[in-house]
């Protein structure tokens, strides 16, 4: 996420300059490859590059190509298959066995499907969206490489696609895409030809709230900012030296606890981390926690202090259900050897970033299937037709 921050200020810089600026995105990929799809490399003429499409192999030629092969300023996609001999020859030397389809474009901040320009919207609202790319064209559709299609969380639509019957296939693919937080690839069979679409899914930072703010607490929000997460950190202690121990921070609140619940919003984007020190304060700050829709709460302490706090909540006749237990992670942190408040911290960024993409948290020499595959989606086809008759819709998962 911070490598887009990146991006997104260099295109912001680009504008004020009114220099042109071109942005290459994956689009696509099949078996093993460094980068997935909706990773971006922002270009400029002068050869500034924000960004990587792949482990440093392809940024130089990638740039090349917005010199050489765009002359008429026309979006191309350009395909790198590692899984020949070849590779060796071409001298990419990738190490990985896969291909690679990148979507180069020259950027206007004028057009009103401009990818990093909702993006930017999706981050400053906080709420998410989908963005459909064509990057394949074949037969005589009257469509062209590059187009898009924006849907909003409001279920508005942007695009420059003329097709009204794809459109609203499009569209169905795209809500899917939201509902299951997953991206996809989307193949679409109209009666002139067909079409490649990738339909990513964007989702805004990380919304991180620190309960506490003692020395220990800063290693956790910096990996948070690092990541580019938003981070928000919560003193109950009121001191005004906290602003300055976490300038990293986005926000930061000097609270107590009796007016902690006036001061704070809680939703279900919420990932709470509490590490007060003050068994007081951390049962009031579980009492508000707990029955709210946060995504994540992790208690910093050992697992009969948590245990305590919730015999103490059920004593003052506060039930909780099952489901909200399973929300609950105490002690917080997976199982690292962690020790000092560097590696405690780490332990608990690793366990949330695992929480949000759904894996456990194990070595990757264990799994037993890709790496990048998430072990709730099945690969499968899903077959849809077009309403008009046009044509049917494939869509399917990435590998």
């Amino acid at each position: 996420m911070n490598e887009l921050h990146a991006i997104l200020k260099a295109f912001a810089e680009s504008q004020h300059h009114a220099e042109p600026v071109f942005l290459a995105t994956v689009v696509n990929v099949q078996g093993s490859t460094y980068r997935r799809p909706g990773a971006r490399m922002l270009m400029t003429p002068a050869g500034q590059m924000v960004g990587t499409i792949s482990g440093g192999c392809l940024e130089n030629d990638v740039f090349e190509h917005t010199r050489v092969s765009m002359p008429d300023g026309k979006p191309i996609v350009v395909t790198y298959d590692t899984t020949a001999d070849e590779d060796i020859v071409w001298g990419f030397g990738l190490g990985c066995n896969g291909v690679v389809q990148v979507l180069i474009e020259r950027l206007d901040k004028d057009d009103s499907v401009n990818p990093l320009a909702f993006i930017n919207q999706c981050f400053c609202n906080q709420q998410q969206g989908a963005i459909a790319t064509v990057f394949n064209v074949e037969g005589t559709v009257n469509i062209k490489v590059g187009s898009r299609l924006i849907l909003n969380s409001d279920n508005s639509v942007i695009t420059d696609i003329e097709e009204p019957s794809l459109t609203v296939a499009i569209i169905k693919d795209a809500q899917i895409a939201l509902e299951n937080q997953h991206s996809s690839v989307n193949k679409y069979q109209l009666t002139l030809g067909k079409i490649d679409i990738f339909i990513e899914v964007i989702q805004p930072p990380t919304r991180l709230t620190i309960f506490g703010a003692g020395h220990d607490a800063v290693p956790v929000a910096q990996f948070a900012k690092a990541l580019g997460w938003h981070v928000t950190t919560v003193d109950c202690r009121a001191s005004e030296a906290t602003r300055e121990r976490f300038s990293m921070a986005d926000e930061v609140i000097l609270s107590r606890r009796e007016i902690l619940h006036k001061q704070i919003c809680v939703d279900k984007h919420t990932i709470a981390v509490v590490m007060t020190h003050n068994y007081l304060d951390d049962l009031e700050i579980l009492k508000m926690l707990l029955p709210s829709s946060a995504l994540y709460l992790g208690f910093l302490g050992p697992k009969h202090r948590t245990e305590r706090l919730l015999q103490d909540l059920r004593a003052e006749g506060i039930n909780y259900t099952a489901e909200q237990l399973q929300r609950l992670h105490g002690p917080v942190g997976i199982d690292i050897g962690a020790d000092t408040p560097e590696v405690i911290a780490l332990s608990i960024i690793a366990e949330i970033q695992a929480v949000l993409t759904n894996r456990c948290g194990g070595f990757l020499r264990d799994r037993t299937v890709p790496i990048h595959q998430r072990h709730e989606v099945k690969e499968t086809q899903v077959g849809r037709f077009i309403n008009s008759g046009c044509g049917a819709s494939k869509s399917s998962l990435p590998d």
